[in-house]
């Protein structure tokens, strides 16, 4: 193989630390073979002043970069794998997932305070419905505020709009070199993370015999099990709405186990539930357990939601 391989990417410092990340790897594995990054301007990025939710949701930091994929003007595509809608467009495909970060949610606060010493009435910085209701379970006393922006742009606004914490994924925060501002990993069973959270995908298209063998060597199996059991959950429940959802699985022993859950955005009813099964059936009890939480009550809450 001759030619350059092009990585699309959005232009942030988490995406690009992300993405050189890849292309290091790439050149280890590959060093005669050159690697560049071509930087993609999604509309998650160019839409700062309105709540995720309210503008699409999942596929707002991807499309893009998938269109170039498409029409071959890049590659291979780097994204954070929390990002990644339930399903892939046609002709796409996740090529690999590399060893995840951990998973969890993190509470930075200005004072250095955590979740419990927080103040009644509190003001919280996220746009993430996943979190918000999280964390009005928890503590129904607090104030969620909306809060966009690049992670750096993220912890500015912490001290520039009146916030008392805000709360981000351990996984970026990490990446970025940032773990001196973490004032406390937050419990699952308070945060439960976003399916996929921690994880790189690098997407590819179907069939491409030039990259595919190159991008294998980055596959991390046990994560990819892991997160193809959350993402079968995510694809189980989801009909387009937006409604707080989470999981996270992990394997020990050859036993995969994943915990789901599905919430109110008030956060007044959570619906959560762990199953646990053979490691190779991961996707089955994605499935398995998201009808678990239908039943439970999850449907009715989700039409209640969000009809549409």
């Amino acid at each position: 193989m001759n030619k350059t391989i092009k990585i699309g990417t959005r232009g942030s410092k988490l995406a690009l630390w992300q993405a050189n990340w890849v292309k290091s790897t790439l050149n280890v594995g590959h060093p005669s073979i050159a690697v560049e990054l071509v930087i993609i301007k999604t509309k998650g990025d160019k839409i700062l002043d309105v709540p995720l939710a309210k503008v699409g949701g999942k596929g707002l930091f991807v499309k893009e970069i998938e269109d170039a994929l498409l029409n071959g003007r890049v590659d291979l595509a780097v994204h954070s794998m929390k990002d990644m809608p339930s399903e892939i467009p046609d002709g796409l495909c996740i090529g690999a997932i590399p060893e995840r970060e951990i998973p969890q949610d993190v509470l930075i606060s200005k004072k250095g305070l955590l979740l419990t010493g927080l103040r009644p009435g509190a003001r919280i910085g996220t746009s993430s419905l996943r979190r918000a209701a999280q964390l009005l379970h928890a503590r129904p006393d607090l104030v969620i505020l909306p809060l966009r922006g690049n992670l750096d742009t993220r912890l500015k606004k912490l001290e520039t709009e009146n916030l008392d914490a805000i709360i981000l994924a351990a996984a970026g925060v990490k990446r970025l070199g940032l773990e001196n501002r973490i004032t406390e990993y937050l419990d699952e069973n308070v945060m439960l993370p976003a399916v996929g959270q921690g994880g790189l995908c690098i997407e590819i298209r179907q069939n491409d015999p030039e990259i595919e063998p190159i991008i294998a060597a980055l596959n991390h199996q046990k994560t990819w099990t892991a997160v193809m059991g959350e993402r079968a959950f995510l694809n189980r429940l989801e009909g387009g709405c937006q409604v707080p959802i989470a999981a996270h699985g992990k394997i020990e022993k050859n036993t995969f186990t994943l915990c789901g859950l599905v919430a109110a955005v008030d956060g007044t009813t959570v619906i959560k539930e762990t199953l646990s099964g053979p490691e190779d059936s991961s996707e089955s009890i994605g499935v398995t357990l998201a009808d678990r939480l239908l039943s439970m009550g999850a449907k009715t809450l989700m039409e209640n939601l969000n009809p549409c």
